[in-house]
C-alpha cells in the first residue's frame, strides 16, 4: 500500500499523462521510496491499457538490480527483459551499447521510461552533455510514449542541466511536477529526521620543514594552509576519534534495535582496509567490506542487508539508492565533498522501519562545505545548486564526481609542502614528505557540534 506522498504522486502522474502530457518530473527526498512509486505508477499504465513495456534505468547495477526485484514484485511479472517479461531494469552506462535492433523494435511497442537519480544525465536538446545524457534524448526519450525522471537531489556538481528537466528562463529553477521534500518525509514518518556530528578540533599544527603553525580549526587550517583535506581523513587518530562517537552511537541504538548497523563511506580502497582495520581490531565490530576492486561486491551487499554485521565501509558502493534500512549510523569520510553526494550519503540512513528508535546520525569532520551542507540540509533544493544558463562545452563521458565514484579514486588534491600535525598526545607515521615529519594528534582536542534538522 502506497502511503501518502506516493500515493499523491502516482495519481498527479496519471492524470498529467490522461491529459495528453507524456512526461512527468518527480523530486523525492532520499529515502521517500522512489521505486515503489514508479513501479506503482508502471501499473496503472498497464491496467489503463496505455502501454505494452516498461523500462528502467538507473547509475549502477545495485540500483538496478533493487528496481528489477520491486518491479517484478509489484507488476507480478517477469521484469528480466526475456520472453514473457513486462520490462526490463538497465544501467545509464548500459546505453551506449544499445544497438539499432534494440531500438527499432520498440517502436512496435507503447514503452514506459522510467529514469532513476536522472541528475546523472547532463544535457539539453540545445546545449552540451554528457554520454549519458545524450544517449537518454536521443535514443530513449523520443520512442517512449510516457515517460517518468526521479531524483532525489536534481542538480549536478558541474552545474549543467539535467537532462528531462525543465528550468525557468531567468533564473535557471527546476521546475518539477511534484515534490516530496525531507521535511514532509520526516513530517509522514516516512524518513528519519537526521542529526549531523560535525568533529573538528580546536589544537591544530601545520608542521612544514621550515615552519609551524597553530590553528583553532580545521576549516582555518585548511584555508590558510592549502593543506588537502585527505590529510584530516587519513589521520589514523583523527578516525579513530570519530569511529570510536560513531561506535558509540550504534551500541546504544542496538542496545533497543539489536540489528541497527552502521555504515563507513570511504576515500579509497586502502582507506576502507584501514577503516574495517580500526572498527574489527580496535573496536571490536563485526565489519564487511565493498569496493570495486572485491569479488560480488552486490552479494556482499545483500548478505549483509539480511545479517546483524555492525558495520558495512564501502568505496563508491553504497551512496545512492541503496535500500538498507537497518542503517542509522554513517560516517562520511569520503574525499568527495560535493552536496550532492553528501546528501546522497545522508540518504543511506534516512529510511524508516519497524525499528524503534527511529534514529539517523551522520559523523564526518567539520571542513568548511560539509558545516554549510549539514547547516542548509533542511533546505530541498539549496540556492547554491540552481542551474544558471552560462555557455558549457560538451564533456565527452560523465562528469567528474560520478566517475570517481564508480572508480573509487577521490579527485585529485594538491598536497602541500607541510603536513598537518593535531598537537600533544600520540604520534602516526600515516603522512610523510622525505621521511622527516608525521602527523600527530591530540585526542584532548577534539570537540564536536551536533546538527539536528526540524528539531
Amino acid at each position: 500500500m502506497l502511503r501518502g506522498g506516493q500515493q499523491e504522486c502516482a495519481t498527479a502522474a496519471i492524470n498529467k499523462y490522461l491529459s495528453g502530457e507524456s512526461h512527468f518530473f518527480c523530486q523525492a527526498t532520499p529515502g521517500a521510496g522512489k521505486t515503489v512509486l514508479a513501479a506503482t505508477i508502471a501499473s496503472r499504465l498497464l491496467e489503463l491499457n496505455f502501454v505494452d513495456l516498461v523500462l528502467c534505468f538507473s547509475p549502477s547495477r545495485t540500483i538496478s538490480d533493487g528496481m528489477k526485484t520491486t518491479f517484478s514484485a509489484i507488476l507480478q511479472r517477469p521484469f528480466s527483459g526475456t520472453l514473457g517479461s513486462v520490462g526490463q531494469s538497465m544501467t545509464y552506462q548500459s546505453l551506449q551499447f544499445v544497438d539499432d535492433e534494440f531500438l527499432h523494435a520498440l517502436k512496435r511497442y507503447r514503452v514506459f521510461a522510467i529514469f532513476d537519480e536522472i541528475h546523472h544525465c547532463a544535457g539539453s536538446e540545445t546545449g552540451g552533455g554528457n554520454v549519458w545524457g545524450k544517449q537518454v534524448l536521443a535514443k530513449i526519450q523520443n520512442l517512449a510514449s510516457y515517460t517518468l525522471a526521479l531524483s532525489g537531489t536534481p542538480w549536478r556538481s558541474d552545474t549543467l542541466p539535467i537532462a528531462m528537466a525543465d528550468y525557468t528562463n531567468d533564473l535557471g529553477t527546476l521546475r518539477v511536477d511534484y515534490q516530496y521534500s525531507l521535511k514532509q518525509a520526516v513530517a509522514d514518518n516516512v524518513c528519519r529526521s537526521p542529526k549531523i556530528v560535525l568533529v573538528d578540533s580546536n589544537q591544530l599544527s601545520v608542521v612544514g620543514k621550515e615552519t609551524s603553525q597553530s590553528f583553532t580549526s580545521i576549516a582555518e587550517m585548511l584555508k590558510r594552509t592549502g593543506n588537502s583535506y585527505l590529510h584530516v581523513i587519513h589521520n589514523h587518530d583523527a578516525m579513530e576519534y570519530l569511529l570510536r562517537l560513531a561506535c558509540e552511537k550504534l551500541e546504544h541504538l542496538r542496545s533497543q534495535t539489536p540489528n541497527a548497523a552502521g555504515l563507513v563511506v570511504a576515500a579509497s580502497v586502502e582507506h576502507a582496509l584501514h577503516i574495517k582495520q580500526l572498527l574489527t581490531n580496535k573496536f571490536g565490530q563485526s565489519t564487511a567490506i565493498v569496493t570495486y576492486k572485491h569479488e560480488q561486491p552486490l552479494a556482499e551487499i545483500e548478505r549483509f542487508r539480511n545479517s546483524n554485521q555492525q558495520w558495512i565501509v564501502s568505496v563508491g558502493m553504497i551512496s545512492e539508492g541503496t535500500d538498507i534500512p537497518r542503517l542509522q549510523v554513517c560516517c562520511h569520510l569520503s574525499a568527495v565533498k560535493t552536496e550532492l553526494y553528501f546528501r546522497q550519503v545522508l540518504g543511506r540512513v534516512l529510511r524508516v522501519n519497524s525499528a524503534a528508535p527511529q534514529e539517523a546520525w551522520l559523523f564526518t569532520f567539520a571542513e568548511q562545505s560539509l558545516i554549510e551542507f549539514a547547516e542548509r540540509i533542511e533546505q530541498d533544493i539549496p540556492e547554491a545548486c540552481v542551474w544558471m544558463e552560462r555557455e558549457v562545452s560538451a564533456s565527452t563521458g560523465a562528469d567528474e564526481s560520478v566517475f570517481n565514484l564508480v572508480t573509487g579514486n577521490a579527485a585529485s588534491e594538491n598536497d602541500p609542502t607541510g603536513i598537518v600535525a593535531w598537537k600533544a598526545g600520540s604520534s602516526d607515521l600515516l603522512s610523510k614528505q622525505d621521511g622527516k615529519h608525521s602527523d600527530e594528534l591530540s585526542l584532548q582536542a577534539f570537540k564536536q557540534r551536533v546538527i539536528s534538522a526540524f528539531g
